[in-house]
C-alpha cells in the first residue's frame, strides 16, 4: 500500500512553527524604518573596487597603453568589445610598442561588467572606473568609441602621436621605468596635430 508523502516536520507538529517563523521575518521587514535614497540630489559614493565605465589608460608622457592585441575582445563573454589594431610608424606613434588600438569600441548595451577584459589586458591599458551614470535615451550613444574611453591628458602629458621619451625603449614603458620627466604640454616646434 502506498502512503502519501508527508513531511517529517508535519509528523512532529513543527510545520506550522516554520510558517510562523517565515511570517515573522515578513512582518519585521514591513514595520522596519524605510531607507530612502535621494539619488540625483545626494549621490552615495561607490565601493573602491566598483566595476563601472571602462577607461583606456595612458603612460605619463601621454602615449596610450593599448597595443591593439584584441585580447580584451576575445575574453569578453558578451561580445561587447571591438578592437582594430594598427601599426605605429616613426612619424605617427600612439603607443610605445609596434601596434596601437586604432579603433576601440565598447557596446554598453551588451556589457555585463564582469571585468574579464581587465584581467586579459597584458599592459593594464583597460581598467574600470567608479562612473556608473551611463543611461541614455539613444541606443547609438551607448556605444563608446576610443575618444570617450581614453583617459584625459594630465598636466605634463602630450597628445599623441609623438615619439617615445629620449633614451627609453618600449620595455622601459611596460616595466614603468620612465626616468626622464614627462614632456611639457608645449612642444618646441608647436602642437602636434592628428
Amino acid at each position: 500500500m502506498h502512503r502519501p508523502f508527508r513531511s517529517s516536520r508535519d509528523e512532529h507538529g513543527t510545520g506550522s512553527l516554520g510558517l510562523l517563523g517565515g511570517l515573522r521575518v515578513t512582518l519585521r521587514s514591513m514595520f522596519a524604518k524605510k531607507s530612502t535614497e535621494f539619488y540625483p540630489e545626494q549621490k552615495v559614493p561607490t565601493a573602491p573596487r566598483y566595476h563601472g565605465r571602462h577607461q583606456l589608460n595612458r603612460y605619463p608622457d601621454g602615449l596610450e597603453k593599448c597595443i591593439g592585441c584584441e585580447l580584451c575582445a576575445w575574453s569578453c563573454p558578451a561580445d561587447a568589445i571591438y578592437v582594430e589594431g594598427a601599426d605605429n610608424t616613426e612619424r605617427q606613434r600612439f603607443s610605445p610598442g609596434e601596434r596601437y588600438g586604432h579603433v576601440y569600441q565598447i557596446n554598453y548595451l551588451r556589457c555585463i561588467g564582469c571585468g574579464l577584459c581587465i584581467e586579459a589586458c597584458p599592459t593594464r591599458a583597460l581598467t574600470m572606473t567608479n562612473d556608473y551614470e551611463m543611461a541614455d535615451d539613444n541606443r547609438s550613444d551607448l556605444i563608446y568609441d576610443k575618444d570617450k574611453l581614453l583617459a584625459p591628458l594630465l598636466p605634463g602629458m602630450t597628445q599623441p602621436p609623438h615619439e617615445m621619451l629620449p633614451g627609453t625603449t618600449s620595455t622601459d614603458y611596460y616595466l614603468g621605468n620612465l626616468t626622464v620627466p614627462p614632456r611639457s604640454t608645449e612642444a618646441a616646434d608647436g602642437p602636434v596635430s592628428r
